[in-house]
């Protein structure tokens, strides 16, 4: 049995600032909290670390950043599979990672109405998801919502039973069984050393 949660995802992607506070405040966040490995970008400057705290501040909404934690883009290479991919798995038993998923599961039992945010507006291509929101199902029976647009969310159910093709269900298999599904970034890593902007997302 999954509890009713707190915890909210976001993504930022070319939205306006009031068009994601008027998400945000559909559903009564109070602290946002960046997932980003690096949390900036010169496409919407108003999400950048050290503007976005402020203008979230003058909205009563706490800023946190995380992205060291919980971010999407690992630096150990042991979280690489041979294809150069992400392997969300390896992420998950990093020691930081999970220092950072106990933060968001202790402000879970706390009440508190928390959105973690990254820079991909659709939270099936995001690790918001496949990373954080699939070791809070299946680790602390928490499920997140993904917020999509005003008084609209995505639940992590149905995000996972999309991912699989209907091949996940909530419920388990015919003989009762729930095995969590493998999930991995959406494209490969394998030949960029030193990415860019323009030719790397590290939010997957």
């Amino acid at each position: 049995m999954h509890e009713v949660s707190s915890l909210y995802s976001i993504g930022h992607g070319q939205k306006t600032q009031e068009e994601f506070l008027s998400e945000l405040r559909s559903f009564d966040i109070h602290f946002l909290v960046d997932v980003r490995t690096s949390p900036y970008s010169k496409w919407v400057p108003q999400f950048n670390h050290g503007i976005i705290d402020g203008w979230l501040q003058q909205e009563g909404i706490r800023y946190i950043y995380m992205g060291d934690y919980i971010g999407g883009r690992p630096s150990n290479d042991i979280c690489y599979d041979e294809e150069g991919y992400f392997d969300y798995h390896k992420m998950a038993e990093e020691p930081s990672f999970k220092t950072g998923l106990h933060r968001l599961v202790d402000a879970n039992s706390k009440n508190c109405r928390v959105a973690i945010m990254c820079s991909e507006s659709d939270p099936s291509e995001c690790h918001r998801s496949k990373l954080i929101g699939r070791e809070l199902y299946f680790g602390y029976h928490i499920s997140m919502n993904h917020i999509v647009a005003v008084n609209k969310v995505i639940s992590q159910e149905e995000i996972m039973k999309t991912l699989t093709k209907g091949l996940w269900e909530p419920g388990g298999n015919l003989f009762g069984e729930c095995e969590p599904p493998y999930f991995r970034s959406r494209k490969s890593y394998k030949n960029i050393t030193e990415p860019t902007e323009e030719t790397f997302n590290p939010y997957d």
